[in-house]
């Protein structure tokens, strides 16, 4: 098969490591990039000897495929764009700002006949790789994801920006339809919500517990599962995993025995970026759809709908 085409649209933090996976990946020939910045552009283009754009329309001309890695705020408007054009595309989480509009691309994909996949990263952690074949029907998930404060990202609420995250993750464990969202939240350093908290119950009796921060002092990115007879640990920073199971010891008096879980040493990004252009050459669903990155959305604009009724009894 030939490599497919692909262009990446934001080539900031993140969507640097897009050109140069894309650039090593022998699945894929990058052609171009573009982005507002015409100094980055620039520097990024060359940096892999293609060609550099600061509007996207030349750039979708040229490919088949796209990743979209600009700020959060632009997303709706860039994916239609490239689904109008025929262009397959992987867009960053979120998938959009509102539900209504991950919706209309959800359908816009469907009607144009192409792939669209969300960049909802962790599930390409190795850590969550090793240890999900252990994972039936939890009773109770604990999230923590704490960053230090940095302008990327701060368009959007920190629940958009980060507990996105952790939602994903959880509704691919199938818990069940939401019953209750409780959450809180307050801005810090940004015009909107830096610090919130969620407890989320679900149709299947499982809760979930979520914090996400972007003004804390020491990154912390971990999962917990409690679920019967076992208690598994995930860090995803470290790609570690633990599962502690209990047994009977002397006396049949329960102990509890701690089983380290190996994870791979591969590059998240570069798994999610193969999945994706193993879609695009098969047209087969990809692991991430869009239809996963909406259920995540609308689950966000709960956990921001339930932040809005905590304000208003506390003001």
């Amino acid at each position: 098969m030939k490599p497919v085409r692909i262009g990446v649209i934001g080539v900031g933090h993140l969507g640097q490591h897009h050109a140069r996976l894309y650039a090593e990946l022998p699945s894929a020939r990058l052609v171009g990039v573009a982005d507002i910045d015409p100094d980055r552009a620039k520097l990024i283009a060359e940096r892999h000897s293609v060609a550099a754009h600061t509007i996207a329309a030349p750039l979708l001309e040229q490919i088949e495929a796209v990743s979209v890695a600009a700020p959060t705020s632009v997303h709706y408007a860039l994916v239609k764009s490239c689904l109008e054009a025929g262009v397959h595309v992987l867009v960053e989480k979120p998938i959009a700002v509102t539900p209504a509009e991950a919706r209309e691309l959800m359908e816009l994909a469907r009607s144009c006949g192409r792939v669209l996949q969300v960049g909802h990263i962790e599930r390409f952690n190795p850590a969550i790789s090793a240890v999900r074949p252990y994972i039936d029907k939890p009773g109770f998930i604990e999230c923590h994801r704490l960053s230090p404060f940095g302008v990327r990202g701060t368009d959007v609420d920190v629940v958009l920006d980060l507990m996105i995250h952790d939602l994903d993750i959880i509704l691919s464990f199938d818990p069940g339809p939401v019953e209750e969202v409780r959450a809180a939240g307050v801005p810090v350093l940004s015009p909107n919500i830096d610090i919130a908290n969620a407890r989320i119950a679900f149709g299947s009796g499982c809760v979930a517990n979520l914090t996400a921060s972007r003004v804390s002092a020491t990154p912390m990115r971990k999962l917990r599962l409690f679920q019967r007879d076992a208690y598994i640990s995930v860090d995803y920073q470290t790609r570690e995993g633990l599962i502690y199971r209990r047994r009977l010891g002397q006396g049949n008096r329960p102990e509890i025995e701690i089983e380290p879980v190996r994870a791979g040493d591969e590059e998240p990004l570069r798994l999610e970026l193969e999945a994706f252009l193993c879609a695009v050459r098969t047209s087969t669903p990809p692991p991430v759809s869009g239809e996963d990155g909406a259920a995540a959305l609308d689950l966000a604009h709960q956990v921001l709908e339930a932040i809005g009724t905590f304000v208003q009894r506390h003001t």
